[in-house]
């Protein structure tokens, strides 16, 4: 079982609430989606550097679960890859950021499939990506689903849902057709916790 208390290998007794301290940050990019600064760092052993850091609000991303064990993903044009992907439905509300994960969930999952859920489980917190951004992740497990009517936003309107079994979609992930490493992280983190 993991030891919260237990030292990593190379960790030293220095109480020291940054390891990097920030001396300087410049706004380099901005739009309705994401802001991008520049950081001059000081490192621990005084070295100075730079952090290029990407600045998004957290995310949702809902797993519906039929009664039957099938599971719903969206598939949707990606541009920054240029090619469509499936994907567990997700989304934020970058122009309200404070807002409740679990209302913005049940939104987004009604927004992108049509689908309303009598329940809904909050599962955890991750982050998408630490190494260069700020943005983090809720994941949902919406369960006793009721078919209504979908409302996409325009950056949606080439989107599609489809239900499949939970053993395809796995095996969609091994085979590499499912390539979105926050679908990937909620099948994981839903088993590993038994909920799916």
């Amino acid at each position: 079982m993991y030891d919260a208390g237990a030292k990593a290998e190379g960790e030293d007794d220095v109480k020291n609430d940054r390891d990097i301290e920030t001396l300087s940050t410049r706004l380099v990019y901005e739009n309705r989606w994401m802001r991008v600064r520049e950081d001059v760092i000081r490192r621990r052993d005084g070295a100075d550097g730079i952090y290029g850091v990407v600045e998004k609000p957290d995310f949702v991303v809902i797993v519906p679960v039929e009664q039957g064990g099938r599971v719903h993903l969206v598939q949707q044009f990606r541009y920054p890859v240029g090619a469509r992907y499936w994907e567990f439905p997700q989304g934020s509300w970058e122009l309200s950021p404070e807002a409740d994960p679990l209302e913005v969930a049940r939104a987004e999952l009604r927004e992108e499939t049509g689908l309303d859920a009598a329940e809904i489980v909050h599962a955890g917190h991750l982050f998408q990506g630490y190494g260069y951004a700020t943005q983090g992740y809720h994941i949902y497990l919406a369960k006793d689903l009721r078919r209504n009517e979908a409302a996409r936003e325009l950056e949606e309107q080439d989107l599609v849902t489809r239900a499949f079994d939970l053993a395809e979609a796995e095996d969609m992930i091994c085979q590499g057709v499912i390539k979105d490493a926050t679908t990937v992280a909620a099948v994981g983190l839903l088993r590993l916790k038994a909920l799916l």
